[in-house]
């Protein structure tokens, strides 16, 4: 839908810092999303508004008044992006400390009373250690589930055959940001409430949540955690949502408090996570959505998702008079051309080639990208496959299909093709 609207996605890149080149390269293609959206215009200003203020929350005074009113919008606009009713909103330092602190309070509830925390193979060491680790602390035994290799996901039937009635905690992973392959999120707590119906569900939607649609209401989940860098805002602070049930559980916090945000929170953060939500409600005004904030934002997320699948198909299989990645010598993509899970990620070797030195031949023709290693964090995706790395090549939807072409004829020069 955005690429036949060339006025369109002109405008999209238009709202974002940096989409053709950057302050100390120059011209370049951006296809290093996953480890980093491109931030909005609209965030950086926001962004050097609220580093100036001088006043806190909480005081009397008309400044303080219109900070606590920013952060009540935003949170409100948080639950709202993600369809959630009830629980709270929460920032703190990153994403992956959220995930540490929601898994930990979540098993420390069960300590001493036995019981197990279930993850799977497929999750990025943010979810899977929080679990690992909040398990041991509270004396829970923990369980992780094995992904299928060939399609780079981990599914409902996994979970089920795993899953006894003392599984009092779970881990999910939304989307993957070693394959880019998206899991069925609901369909996995659904097969996990089937047989521990109490059991506390989380869920990293760090790589999914710029690419898709997010309804924490329908999943039926817990706790949800992103990283706004990964979703247009900015680095220095990660959100999350609790349920009512899982913000009850004993966790960090000051005596005599009980809140969830320790210290005063970042004004600035709050404001640009509403600038993020602003966005998505004028994208889906734009291709057409009426009626509440909601509706809007879930046009702009099936709007997202069709851009980045024409993208991936188009990468992978080839655009004007550029082959795609399956006819080129020597390319192999990780969990295989035809998958429906696939979220605007493409990631793939090259037979005869590191993927750190394809990273180089790509940035020397004026294409970001990255390279995954068989390290902590891709390791569980790439050893079982034989790989000592691989290259990710991560779209979002201002990217276009000039730029998909411009990538093609680099890998075929690159290949020999």
């Amino acid at each position: 839908m955005l690429g036949n609207d060339a006025g369109l996605i002109e405008e999209v890149r238009a709202r974002f810092a940096h989409v053709e080149s950057d302050p100390f390269t120059g011209e370049r293609i951006f296809f290093e999303n996953a480890g980093g959206a491109l931030t909005l215009k609209s965030v950086v200003e926001t962004s050097a508004t609220f580093a100036a203020v001088p006043d806190n929350q909480g005081r009397d005074n008309p400044m303080s008044a219109h900070l606590v009113a920013i952060i009540a919008k935003a949170k409100a606009d948080a639950a709202c992006f993600l369809n959630a009713s009830g629980g709270q909103v929460i920032v703190g330092e990153s994403g992956t400390e959220l995930l540490f602190r929601l898994a930990r309070a979540a098993c420390n509830a069960w300590r001493g009373k036995g019981g197990k925390v279930i993850s799977s193979t497929m999750e990025h060491p943010a979810s899977r250690s929080a679990a690992a680790l909040g398990a041991e602390a509270a004396g829970l035994e923990h369980i992780v589930v094995a992904h299928d290799d060939a399609s780079g996901t981990v599914g409902p039937d996994a979970y089920a055959a795993a899953m006894t009635p003392d599984v009092r905690v779970a881990t999910i992973v939304h989307a993957s940001p070693v394959t880019g392959m998206g899991m069925d999120v609901a369909a996995i707590a659904a097969a996990i409430r089937a047989v521990s119906p109490e059991c506390t569900i989380i869920v990293d939607g760090i790589q999914h949540a710029a690419h898709g649609h997010v309804d924490v209401a329908a999943a039926g989940v817990d706790g949800y955690v992103v990283s706004p860098y990964k979703m247009f805002a900015r680095h220095g602070f990660g959100l999350a949502w609790l349920s009512d049930r899982l913000a009850a559980c004993p966790h960090d916090t000051l005596q005599g408090g009980g809140s969830w945000e320790m210290g005063t929170r970042d004004t600035g953060a709050y404001a640009a996570f509403s600038d993020v939500i602003d966005y998505f409600t004028w994208l889906g005004e734009s291709v057409g959505a009426t009626g509440d904030q909601r509706a809007k934002i879930e046009a702009a997320a099936k709007a997202i998702h069709a851009h980045e699948w024409d993208l991936t198909e188009a990468m992978l299989r080839g655009t004007g008079n550029q082959k795609g990645l399956i006819e080129l010598p020597g390319v192999t993509v990780l969990g295989g051309a035809d998958n429906p899970a696939r979220e605007g990620l493409v990631s793939l070797v090259v037979g005869g080639m590191t993927a750190e030195a394809l990273v180089s031949a790509l940035r020397e023709r004026g294409i970001r990208t990255h390279a995954r290693k068989a390290d902590h964090y891709s390791g569980n995706v790439l050893i079982p496959l034989g790989y000592d790395g691989c290259l990710r090549v991560s779209m979002c939807h201002y990217n276009t299909e000039g730029e998909v072409a411009a990538f093609l004829a680099a890998m075929a020069e690159i290949t020999g093709a």
